[in-house]
């Protein structure tokens, strides 16, 4: 398992080394561009795809936890974008595939998404983040939906408090 775990990331951090690397050739040597994708022995559009995804998303602004592959799916959305799903896909342990499901999800529900406010990043350590988790997968629901869930609730019982002080 850790031997495996160690090739993937050694994998994504090879797409975004060539990435940066054709990205930074392309600028420095325009004549001898041609040559280092040939050198490099993969297919043009594949290292293409690894340049186009490096300069969307800067290097700043990646994250180590997440693949190159989850970068790749939000690498054509404006920038705060890009951080709201990546942050989401990082917060709730989504792998590629399901970011590209929520992305898809959220773009067929857009009328229903833009009626929607979106909340500042919550900061929470390692330990909190994973009772929730687990108290979410207990619930048989998203991480998401287990956190409005507990706002619901706590917003309920103040409302209760309030009303029965008020009834008193």
């Amino acid at each position: 398992m850790n031997a495996g775990r160690r090739i993937a990331e050694v994998a994504s951090s090879s797409s975004w080394c060539l990435g940066d690397w054709i990205n930074y050739g392309e600028t420095r040597y325009a004549d001898r561009y041609r040559e280092c994708i040939n050198a490099v022995g993969l297919d043009y559009q594949t290292i293409r795809n690894y340049a186009w995804v490096a300069r969307k998303i800067e290097i700043h602004r990646r994250r180590a936890n997440l693949s190159f592959q989850h970068h790749a799916e939000v690498a054509s959305m404006p920038h705060e974008r890009q951080d709201y799903w990546l942050g989401r896909a990082e917060a709730e342990g989504w792998s590629r595939t399901r970011l590209r499901q929520s992305i898809r999800e959220a773009r067929n529900g857009e009328q229903e998404a833009s009626q929607k406010v979106v909340l500042p990043r919550l900061a929470a350590d390692h330990i909190r983040l994973e009772r929730w988790r687990q108290a979410a997968e207990h619930s048989s629901v998203t991480l998401q939906e287990w956190i409005v869930g507990s706002l619901d609730r706590q917003a309920e019982m103040a409302f209760d408090r309030e009303q029965a002080l008020e009834e008193h």
